[in-house]
């Protein structure tokens, strides 16, 4: 059944990233949320709403958390299949630029990560894989990146944290070989899994965490909240996921 999932939401996914692109081309709404810079647009709520949808059809026993609200909101139990959907993570970068901004989604059995899927929207590049089944983008599998440490890694850190000083990371900053920032878990997620970062580090929703935590998991990743603890796949959290160097080291830094 999971592998017949697997197939079946890795075309979805393909086909909901092809209409993205379509209508990126075409006027769309754009609103806000929490600020200024928080956005949505009308094509967050499209993609939202098929994917759900299609998610409701394939496993219609499942609960769905989803970033724009469609799904069952109002989740308390991890129990059995649970959708966890971010229909476009990086909205700003999608308006400002069209670029750099990708579609997350992801399968948790009993609270324990199980598929993974960052669709790089621009690149229409999928990653996908979970624990036990490899980490792929497309058809080729990834191999672990490399444990560095940070003086050999570049690290992404959210640019509230960096600006606030919470936990001391600007100096996590300046003890890594450079500090990147793209403005999108997917990226920062996709950075992760390729060893082009060595520490990413954020206050992280569930749609923004639950995909990339599958597959960094599996790539031998370390994946915590920044105390050390498991994050709680239903709950905000600030994570740090990182080599195990990195994650050593960021540990003494931030303590």
């Amino acid at each position: 059944m999971i592998d017949e999932l697997d197939r079946q939401v890795i075309e979805m996914l393909r086909r909901v990233n092809q209409q993205t692109l379509h209508r990126m081309q075409e006027p769309f709404q754009v609103a806000t949320k929490t600020n200024y810079n928080d956005l949505v647009t009308s094509v967050d709520k499209q993609n939202e709403r098929e994917i759900d949808a299609f998610l409701r059809r394939v496993d219609p026993d499942c609960q769905i958390l989803s970033e724009e609200g469609y799904g069952n909101q109002q989740i308390t139990s991890t129990a059995g299949h649970v959708w966890i959907v971010d229909p476009i993570d990086g909205t700003l970068n999608f308006v400002k630029q069209r670029n750099h901004f990708g579609i997350m989604l992801a399968l948790y059995i009993d609270g324990q990560p199980t598929l993974g899927y960052i669709m790089d929207s621009m690149n229409e590049q999928l990653y996908h894989g979970g624990p036990g089944r490899g980490v792929f983008v497309n058809d080729r599998q990834l191999a672990a990146p490399a444990d560095l440490s940070l003086r050999e890694g570049l690290v992404s850190i959210s640019s509230p944290l960096i600006l606030g000083n919470v936990k001391n990371l600007p100096m996590v900053a300046k003890a890594a070989s450079g500090l990147r920032m793209y403005g999108s878990a997917a990226m920062e997620m996709i950075g992760m899994l390729k060893g082009e970062l060595a520490g990413y580090v954020s206050h992280l929703h569930p749609w923004d965490l639950a995909a990339g935590r599958a597959m960094a998991e599996e790539l031998g990743l370390v994946v915590k909240s920044i105390d050390g603890t498991a994050p709680d796949v239903l709950s905000s959290n600030l994570v740090l996921i990182a080599t195990k160097q990195v994650s050593r080291e960021i540990a003494e830094l931030t303590d």
